[in-house]
């Protein structure tokens, strides 16, 4: 092999390895990035599994994580808590990061439903906070302001008495300024562990 050759193969080697490193750089600095702003949160006025008031004002200055639950939901509401307990394990009792669940169903799910429905799922007092009231309300914090689908379930569709709501399954991670930050999958492993990820990661700005 001539020495030309020989040349021309360790220049295209080099540059072969110098793209292939520029690429890994563009990846990790991609990853390392901001989180997006997907909108602000309107005002609401909600009350939790102790009967106390709660507002956004409230949950200002925490960042949270919240979803959409009902307390007679057999399906995807106890996969969703038992992955936000799991997040919850997973935190110190005084991280800034809260875990909070809206119920579709206000009807039922009285401040005592949803006390008992938090000690089914191991809710560490303080952290995780399940919320109802007005329908009104509660439809101006998750489909209006965090746009997700809560809908009541056509009779015809029902498959038993508790089948009630078609609803989403995300998980919303909401920053110190009430603003979206994050959409994650509550019903998989992963989805949780990126929600929890992104959530210490804004707790540690």
């Amino acid at each position: 092999m001539s020495e030309r050759k020989i040349e021309w193969l360790v220049w295209s080697a080099l540059l072969v390895g110098f793209i292939a490193l520029l690429a890994v750089l563009v990846v990790l600095r991609s990853r390392s990035g901001p989180l997006p702003v997907y909108g602000a949160l309107p005002g609401f006025t909600l009350t939790n599994q102790d009967n106390q008031t709660v507002t956004l004002e409230d949950l200002r200055g925490n960042i949270w994580i919240a979803d959409v639950i009902f307390s007679r939901c057999a399906g995807q509401c106890p996969i969703m808590s038992a992955h936000l307990k799991e997040i919850q394990d997973a935190l110190p009792p005084e991280s800034a990061v809260k875990l909070v669940s809206f119920t579709t169903d206000a009807d039922y799910d009285t401040p005592q439903v949803l006390k008992e429905y938090g000690v089914r799922h191991g809710a560490r007092q303080g952290q995780w906070i399940f919320l109802t009231g007005r329908k009104a309300e509660l439809r101006r914090a998750t489909v209006e302001g965090m746009k997700l689908s809560a809908l009541d379930k056509p009779s015809a569709q029902r498959e038993d008495a508790d089948d009630l709501f078609i609803h989403s399954d995300k998980f919303v991670l909401i920053d110190r300024s009430g603003r979206i930050r994050g959409y994650f999958d509550g019903q998989t492993e992963a989805g949780a562990a990126q929600a929890q990820a992104a959530a210490k990661a804004l707790a540690a700005q």
